[in-house]
């Protein structure tokens, strides 16, 4: 098993009387891609406060590569870094002088190094333009190249792809991929979209009211317990008749295609018992997508 790189030991923070985040056990695997799941308000910005030391815990720790947070902040740090709800710049400087004053903080940077940077997201054409001229996609790709201007081992991303239209969602979510796959980045990407993290993300968790309510490979978490397929299949009525006698199986929409939930092993056997009973099936399709197992999960959790 690879390396634990991110690791929180009952994270906790209390806002007066309410929990913001209870509790929180997660492990992030060196190089992956890890989707942090939840609706607006969940504790996703909360937590990478937490974790990047800009909020004071009320309990639990922060251990990143294997070391306590809070007892070697600055060089553990200078390994890490994290965008928090969007990214800040000088708007009346240049996207090339706003990354070499940023990144300076942490060290002296070349200046292959910050078109490198602004290369990979997309903006090397608009290395001296003012920040001020960018649209807020382009503001949210800077942001990136700041994340990954110094080679972090770990990138803390929070909403990275807010507010994007859908090309600019592809290729944020392309260049996560990449900056993975080709750097061997760990990715800490905190998300409520969905569809965003089951594209990019290995591993995931899943956070409702600020508690942990699922945590482990995205496939794994898809496909244990039911599953929603579509079926085309005619006589219609024939069909719908012959799956309300099964246990098994539960018809859930008759609209168009027929909807039904049941354990995705027999599905096989539901395609040979229409055919067998003279129903042509035309196609026989799982419908469940990782939306579809989050509002499952988070139906009815209790809040902290």
């Amino acid at each position: 098993m690879s390396e634990i790189i991110l690791k929180t030991e009952g994270l906790s923070k209390q806002f007066g009387s309410r929990w913001a985040v209870k509790d929180l056990n997660l492990e992030v695997h060196e190089g992956e891609v890890f989707g942090f799941l939840g609706p607006n308000g969940a504790g996703k910005s909360t937590t990478i406060r937490m974790i990047l030391t800009l909020l004071t815990p009320t309990a639990g720790n922060v251990r990143i590569f294997g070391r306590d947070v809070r007892k070697e902040r600055g060089e553990i740090l200078s390994r890490v870094c994290g965008i928090v709800e969007k990214p800040d710049f000088y708007l009346f400087l240049s996207a090339y002088k706003n990354l070499e004053l940023l990144g300076s903080l942490t060290r002296r940077l070349s200046r292959d190094e910050i078109y490198e940077a602004l290369e990979k997201v997309g903006l090397k054409a608009r290395a001296q333009d003012k920040v001020k001229t960018f649209s807020h996609g382009m503001k949210q790709r800077l942001g990136i190249a700041q994340a990954i201007l110094t080679r972090p081992d770990l990138v803390i991303l929070d909403e990275p792809t807010s507010g994007l239209d859908p090309q600019g969602m592809k290729e944020v979510r392309e260049l996560v991929l990449a900056l993975s796959r080709e750097h061997g980045t760990t990715i800490f990407l905190s998300s409520h979209l969905l569809t965003e993290v089951e594209a990019v993300a290995k591993r995931m968790a899943v956070l409702n009211h600020g508690q942990l309510i699922a945590q482990g490979e995205v496939t794994e978490l898809m496909g244990g317990g039911a599953s929603y397929f579509s079926i085309s299949a005619q006589p219609m009525e024939k069909a719908v008749g012959i799956m309300r006698g099964m246990p098994w199986l539960e018809v859930v929409s008759e609209a168009n295609a027929i909807e039904v939930r049941m354990d995705s092993a027999r599905a096989s056997e539901l395609n040979r018992i229409l055919v067998t009973s003279g129903v042509e099936v035309s196609s026989l399709a799982p419908k469940r997508t990782l939306e579809d197992y989050f509002l499952k999960i988070t139906e009815g959790a209790s809040e902290v």
